[in-house]
């Protein structure tokens, strides 16, 4: 079950990604300091035509479950579920000038009540306190760890692989 804590706006909303949510996803990656933290971004956060075919990748394969995350009617950024091997993983990024205020949570959440199955997986750099914050109070528990190669920041970043159960 899927427990939140604290307060979230009733003015977000999830919907179906649009054409139109596009630029600001490109201006949302395109922040250096969101993409230092989030450490495991696009190889270059700058490139429009690997970003297109990224979106249009997601856009059209029927397993991945793609939302745009709106509050007053305002894109502030977007959740995301998607099969790595057996297993379903979620991620999400809200706009840097929007932190703080829940609504990686309340995306989350809400993202989470879509999904059938559990269990449900994620992965977060481990210094990237805001994501693990988001995670836990989402119901995920650490499970282990891993690393990745992180171009973003140049180096080998040590990574909580999580998981939500129930």
């Amino acid at each position: 079950m899927v427990r939140i804590v604290g307060a979230v706006t009733a003015e977000l909303r999830l919907r179906e990604v649009r054409d139109t949510d596009l630029p600001e996803f490109f201006r949302h990656q395109s922040d250096p300091a969101a993409v230092q933290m989030a450490a495991f971004a696009a190889d270059d956060p700058h490139d429009r035509r690997a970003f297109a075919a990224h979106w249009h990748r997601i856009r059209t394969d029927p397993a991945i479950v793609a939302r745009t995350v709106t509050v007053a009617d305002r894109v502030v950024g977007h959740v995301l579920a998607f099969p790595v091997g057996e297993r379903t993983e979620v991620s999400y990024w809200i706009d840097r000038p929007h932190w703080g205020r829940g609504y990686a949570t309340g995306a989350l959440a809400a993202l989470l009540r879509e999904l059938p199955r559990r269990p449900v997986h994620a992965r977060a750099a481990q210094d990237n306190r805001g994501s693990l914050a988001v995670l836990r109070k989402c119901g995920f528990v650490i499970r282990g760890t891993d690393h990745g190669y992180s171009t973003t920041r140049g180096a080998d970043v040590p990574e909580y692989v999580l998981e939500l159960t129930d």
